[in-house]
This record gives C-alpha cells, sequence and structure tokens, in this order.
C-alpha cells in the first residue's frame, strides 16, 4: 500500500484486500483532522469513502483475481473535500433482494453532499463532495410503516406512497425510496395512485431518486392517474421531466408477462 501527502491532497494506492480498509480509513481521518474538517463531517466522510472503497475490493474483479484500488483526496479552498475512488473491474449490480446487502450506494448519499459515479469497461470511478458544516445529513424521523410500503420483483423493485408527504417527512420517505432502488442501482417503481394531497416533500424527493437511478443507468418509473393531485403536483415541480410519468397502473416492461393456463381439454 502506498499512502502520499501533498499540502491539500491526499493519495493511496493499495491491493484489493480487506484488512487494508481499517489502514485507509485511519489515513483519510488523519489527513482530514490536519486540513481542519469537523469531526461529525470527518465522520460522514470516511464512512462514505469506505462503502465505496469496500464496493471495490468485494465486488469489482472476480473471485481470485488481483486487483488494485486508488483513493484520491483533495480538500479545496471553498471548503469542500472531494474524494475519487478508481478501480479497473467492473460494474455489477446488486440483487433485487429486500436484504442489508447492496444498501452502500444509499449510505454513500446519506452521508455527503454529492455523489457521482462513471462506469466504463475499464474501471469504475465513484466521486465523492462533502461541503463541510451541513447538519441533519440522515436525522430525520422513519415515515409510518404502512406509509411507505416496498415490495420486490424480478429485476426491479415497486414503493406504493400512502396519504400526505409534507416538506418535514420529505427526507426520511426519500431515504426509504432510495434504500428499495439500493441508491438508484435496482430499477424502480413508485405508484402514487394512493398519495394525499399534500406532497411537496416528496416531490423535492423524487428528484434526488431520479438523479442517483441516472447516475446508476437507471431511470425511474411514475404512476399517478391523469388530472389527480399527485399527477398535477408532479407536472407543477418538474419531476415528469427526471422520471418516467404514466397514468396507469400497467406493469413496467421488465415484469414477467403473467402465466395463461391452457384451456381445458375436450372429452370425446
Amino acid at each position: 500500500m502506498t499512502d502520499r501527502l501533498a499540502d491539500h491532497r491526499w493519495r493511496v494506492e493499495y491491493p484489493t484486500d480487506a484488512g487494508l480498509l481499517a489502514a485507509v480509513r485511519a489515513g483519510l481521518d488523519t489527513w482530514l483532522i490536519d486540513v481542519g474538517v469537523s469531526e461529525d463531517d470527518r465522520y460522514d466522510l470516511v464512512i462514505a469513502v469506505n462503502e465505496a472503497v469496500s464496493n471495490a475490493v468485494e465486488h469489482a474483479y472476480p473471485p481470485g483475481e488481483p486487483g488494485l484500488v486508488k483513493v484520491e483526496a483533495e480538500a479545496r479552498p471553498d471548503g469542500d473535500v472531494r474524494v475519487v475512488v478508481v478501480d479497473e473491474g467492473r460494474w455489477r449490480v446488486p440483487p433485487v433482494t429486500l436484504s442489508d446487502r447492496g444498501r452502500g450506494l444509499l449510505l454513500m448519499r446519506e452521508s455527503v453532499d454529492e455523489v457521482r459515479i462513471e462506469r466504463a469497461p475499464d474501471g469504475t470511478r465513484v466521486t465523492l463532495v462533502l461541503r463541510p458544516g451541513r447538519s441533519g445529513r440522515g436525522a430525520h424521523p422513519a415515515p409510518a410503516f404502512d406509509q411507505v410500503l416496498v415490495s420486490a420483483h424480478p429485476g426491479w423493485v415497486e414503493v406504493v406512497v400512502s396519504g400526505d408527504v409534507p416538506a418535514r417527512a420529505g427526507p426520511a420517505v426519500r431515504r426509504r425510496i432510495l434504500t428499495a432502488a439500493r441508491g438508484g442501482a435496482v430499477p424502480i417503481v413508485v405508484d402514487l395512485r394512493r398519495l394525499g394531497n399534500r406532497s411537496e416533500g416528496l416531490m423535492r424527493g423524487l428528484h434526488a431518486v431520479a438523479e442517483a437511478a441516472a447516475a446508476a443507468g437507471n431511470r425511474v418509473v411514475v404512476r399517478a392517474p391523469e388530472h389527480s393531485p399527485a399527477h398535477i403536483a408532479l407536472m407543477a415541480a418538474g419531476v415528469d421531466q427526471v422520471v418516467d410519468l404514466v397514468a396507469h397502473a400497467s406493469p413496467p416492461r421488465t415484469r414477467r408477462p403473467p402465466q395463461v393456463p391452457p384451456p381445458p381439454s375436450r372429452t370425446r
């Protein structure tokens, strides 16, 4: 493992060995202290970077194949801290299951202010940006369990949002939807046919969900009946420009067609 320091920059390069993650975290945290980042912001950024490098170590390369992961950090004059994690492997979408795996993207997005993912045949580049001093990351109460219902289907997930979603409830609902979509890595359908009259919190959240999905190469499908309060709010907020808005209840193309039983045989 090589570790290099240069004023407001820090760089480390290491083989894909999970045993080195602790050393990477410690080195990054020490550098963040040197450039004056607060304790809370250091904690958030180290969590996000750890998720990015863990994903590269565990999933970028086939089992048994050696590889390298590079981490480059920069403290900018405006106070932003930018960290880039680069590997030379292949991006792999997590499985569509309601488990705890595949949530690294979500945790990164909840820990820092900006996450960009660039995938190419020769590797993946994850850019994390932290704007120090921003409070409230992840500090929102969870929505009622029956307000956001999640179900998994072959190749995609569905989220049904019910009732009112005022501005104060927006971050919690956004987090629940991003969790279902594994941070945008899994195709998602958001059903708003049961949405209440207050939806300003959800409109803000859907912009973030659409951005996360686009970064992972996906696009969000939103169901909202035409002329309904949800449909009107989507149009007014410009969400219809960043999602695929449908007014009917038919399943997305990724869903398997229903099995039609054969006709009964005739008896002579």
